[in-house]
């Protein structure tokens, strides 16, 4: 089905390139409730000393805090309506209204309140020794993904990570340095614009891997050699994120599917897709795993699943369509100062097309919060 340019928008945005292919072949306080949801983060917290020493991010745009703000892309969101529910309705460069999974993650283990952008050239050196995200919206394991829309590569982004590596033995010295990354939680999430956007949406890839599975085997090798150059500097702790149900992404529903608007439901071949890779990927961790080096697999798409087909049971009123304009097409530069947002994000589990809300990540964080502990344990 072909749709007209102006609706062909994808992960978070690829308005020219799809549209080429398809005519060719809570910040901690959630909107409206601040005093109750700051009660129930505070009891979230750990009752037990820091162990960890910075948190280091690497990924998508579900984890990117701002990065792409400081590239030429078209992938960013550092304007409004993002940021409306983040610390003094700041849009950061979060593709989401307030807080990322990561954020909470690095206030819950002491660290920070936010996990800042590597490339926010106004860093201190103490914001850059708890940690920073290296992540850019848009990107992937496969570098094809990130060089349609000109952002960071994951290669790039383990680039940057040993520039700041250098930067830090620079300032206080090759040990303390040592220490410190040997005592870091790495975390990465990605993947889903591979699919998504890359792999189903270009042609580019699908002329070399004539199936998916061909296609999902040479991602491991590309999450593989990721993950091997984080522990060649000194990773010992490392988080890997699986991809989500993609097939229940808002924009999917809107191209893939042939039913922009009623019924709309999940493309569950393309769910199938997400659980094989991640059953792939856990695989992948276990046979990396080497002494004194910790893997583990991050499963988000069993939360996030559980979040669509039980709304209700977290205050959710609507979960295949976004927060801002229509909620069928709408992300990155499509949804702007100009677009008409719904009153209360929390109640919607994505806030923009692609997109999940701040409340949805607070849900994920609850639901990893025990792998997060076992984790940190092992520090």
């Amino acid at each position: 089905m072909i749709f007209p340019c102006k609706i062909i928008l994808f992960l978070p945005i690829l308005l020219i390139i799809i549209f080429q292919n398809k005519t060719q072949g809570r910040t901690l306080l959630l909107n409206n409730n601040n005093n109750n949801n700051n009660n129930n983060y505070k009891k979230l917290q750990r009752p037990f000393n820091n162990t960890v020493s910075a948190v280091f991010v690497f990924g998508d745009s579900t984890v990117d805090s701002g990065n792409n703000n400081y590239i030429n892309t078209i992938a960013k969101c550092d304007f409004s309506p993002y940021g409306r529910d983040f610390s003094n309705h700041v849009p950061t460069g979060r593709f989401t209204n307030g807080r990322l999974v990561t954020d909470y993650l690095a206030s819950y283990v002491g660290i920070k309140d936010f996990v800042p952008p590597y490339l926010d050239p106004s860093l201190s050196l103490d914001e850059l020794m708890t940690g920073v995200s290296f992540a850019s919206g848009s990107s992937g394991f496969d570098p094809l993904t990130a060089q349609l829309v000109d952002v960071i590569t994951m290669e790039k982004q383990l680039e940057y990570f040993k520039e700041y590596k250098r930067k830090l033995e620079n300032s206080i010295g090759k040990e303390k340095t040592k220490i410190l990354i040997s005592k870091a939680a790495f975390i990465i999430s990605a993947g889903t614009n591979d699919f998504a956007v890359n792999y189903y949406n270009t042609p580019f890839r699908r002329q070399k891997y004539y199936n998916v599975s061909q296609y999902q085997q040479f991602l491991m090798q590309m999450v593989q050699q990721f993950i091997q150059g984080l522990m060649n500097e000194g990773a010992r702790v490392i988080g890997v994120a699986g991809v989500p149900p993609f097939g229940c992404l808002p924009i999917v529903i809107t191209i893939d599917s042939g039913d922009v608007l009623q019924p709309r439901r999940c493309i569950e071949s393309y769910s199938a897709v997400a659980r094989e890779y991640n059953s792939l990927l856990q695989r992948l961790l276990k046979t990396m795993e080497i002494h004194g080096t910790k893997l583990f697999y991050v499963d988000i798409y069993s939360p996030i699943n559980d979040m669509i087909q039980n709304p209700i049971k977290y205050g959710f009123s609507e979960v295949t369509m976004g927060c801002c304009g229509s909620g069928l097409i709408e992300a990155s530069i499509l949804c702007n100062p100009k677009s008409i947002v719904c009153n209360n994000p929390s109640n919607y589990m994505f806030w923009d097309a692609v997109h999940p809300s701040q409340a949805t990540y607070y849900n994920v964080f609850k639901a990893i919060r025990p792998s997060i502990d076992f984790a940190i344990n092992q520090l």
